[in-house]
């Protein structure tokens, strides 16, 4: 059966790839199963139709059979865990890939999510340039704690698996910041993960999207 993800009809990013559909339509391109897009608007995401597959009325949504799921890290540790190629054989590996999942997106993510906030939505507070800098300085710690560990591999744990794919996904939300090029390392990496055919195939589909919305 071919599942169906929800993605923006008009994504705020403007067709970068950074909505969180795209970690769903990469990990899905990895393992080569088709799937479909159900685009949604931002009023229809609070409506309750979406709010039941997704109780927090965002995107995305993985819909296949009886089977609905919401939170992209879930939905690509779903298709990890029923397709082969983004999880390791060995039962131990794949714990640690597991491990590096839950670190990308509740370790590295967050502050880099509390970065956003302040940006667009405190910039006029009289308090914004001091919180900027202590969020900043969080991400760095953090950053600088992952380049320790990658050294110089090429991936987190041997072989590129669902941990590389969400946390390359995370290290691109500070696209354009700068902050990325104070580590070579993390930097190079992303690149490599940005250059998996996969990847490449699935941005194309998320900014296709875009286009047409922006053309339509």
């Amino acid at each position: 059966m071919i599942p169906t993800i929800t993605a923006f009809e008009r994504s705020p990013d403007r067709g970068q790839g950074q909505a969180r559909d795209m970690r769903v339509r990469w990990a899905l391109e990895e393992v080569g199963q088709p799937y479909d897009v159900r685009l949604v608007s931002f009023s229809e995401m609070k409506e309750p139709a979406h709010r039941a597959l997704q109780p927090f009325g965002q995107i995305p949504t993985y819909e296949e059979g009886d089977l609905a799921l919401f939170d992209s890290g879930a939905i690509v540790l779903h298709i990890a865990e029923c397709h082969r190629g983004l999880l390791p054989d060995d039962a131990n590996a794949r714990a640690r890939a597991i491990t590096w999942m839950f670190a990308a997106v509740s370790t590295l993510e967050p502050p880099i999510v509390d970065r956003e906030i302040a940006r667009y939505l405190e910039r006029d507070e009289t308090w914004y340039e001091q919180r900027l800098a202590k969020v900043e300085g969080r991400i760095r710690d953090r950053l600088g704690e992952l380049s320790a560990r990658l050294g110089d591999a090429d991936w987190l744990d041997g072989a590129f698996n669902a941990g590389d794919l969400l946390m390359v996904m995370v290290l691109r939300r500070l696209n354009g910041s700068g902050m990325l090029d104070e580590y070579p390392n993390l930097s190079a990496y992303v690149t490599r993960g940005e250059a998996r055919p996969a990847f490449r195939r699935a941005f194309d589909a998320q900014l296709a999207v875009f286009t047409a919305a922006s053309t339509g």
